[in-house]
């Protein structure tokens, strides 16, 4: 099994900045990329950003310029750095890691979803 943590959201004024952390931890054989999805109540969740181990990050474009992801390979983390935060980012920010839990066999993990909010 392999469980993830997050931390890191909380409330913050427009214009602020926040740091999420994920820790991914159990059964992890590799990693394929490890990201930030959001999701407001009623809607799809969408991604926000991803960091390929391979090589090589990702970002929706309402994000771009303004999100920064970032990984340490040796602890298994993810970070995700928001600056310029606007009323409209706030919502509910998984992690999610694609990890191979087999030789041949990868699977999607979730975490428990940390609650964000930009309002003054």
């Amino acid at each position: 099994q392999v469980q993830l943590v997050e931390s890191g959201g909380g409330l913050v004024q427009p214009g602020g900045s926040l740091r999420l952390s994920c820790a991914a931890s159990g059964s992890i054989l590799g990693i394929i990329a490890m990201g930030w999805y959001r999701q407001t109540p009623g809607k799809q969740r969408e991604l926000v950003a991803v960091y390929n181990w391979g090589g090589g990050t990702n970002y929706a474009d309402s994000v771009e310029g303004r999100f920064s992801i970032s990984r340490d390979n040796a602890k298994n983390m993810v970070y995700l750095q928001m600056n310029s935060l606007k009323p409209e980012d706030t919502d509910v920010y998984y992690c999610n890691a694609r990890i191979y839990t087999t030789s041949a066999a990868s699977s999607d993990y979730w975490g428990q979803g940390t609650q964000v909010t930009v309002s003054l």
